[in-house]
């Protein structure tokens, strides 16, 4: 494509391929960008994971369930390979969930999310042990 301009002639040539090697620059930024937001639904996922769990978990330690019963309950909402601390106090439970995840799959980077939550012992509620 040629214009003339007066006496000067504007090639459309020198920006030929230009469009390729704009793109070639903006793909793997592109690429980062969906990485890091996978990335974070996945440790916001995990973290609201842990928080309904040891929600759950405090319920039922409230109710007098046995800590076995407790971590049963935590289990099945936690995130894989969840760790559970159950602590029983004279007026109140405390329960904690952490979990160790890889927001990216099988990459080095692992993320520590984590959750606690209090309840107060129902009244008749008996000793959980």
């Amino acid at each position: 494509m040629e214009v003339r301009l007066g006496r000067h002639r504007v090639s459309g040539r020198r920006e030929a391929g230009m469009v390729t090697a704009e793109t070639a620059v903006v793909l793997p930024v592109l690429l980062l960008v969906l990485a890091t937001t996978v990335a974070a639904v996945t440790v916001v996922g995990a973290q609201l994971r842990c928080v309904d769990a040891a929600r759950e978990g405090a319920r039922a330690a409230a109710r007098g369930e046995p800590v076995a019963v407790v971590q049963s309950v935590v289990a099945r909402a936690a995130p894989d390979g969840a760790t559970t601390t159950v602590s029983v106090g004279a007026e109140e439970v405390r329960v904690r969930v952490t979990a160790r995840i890889a927001p990216l799959g099988a990459a080095p980077l692992s993320i520590t999310v984590g959750a606690e939550a209090v309840a107060l012992r129902e009244p008749g509620a008996q000793e959980t042990g």
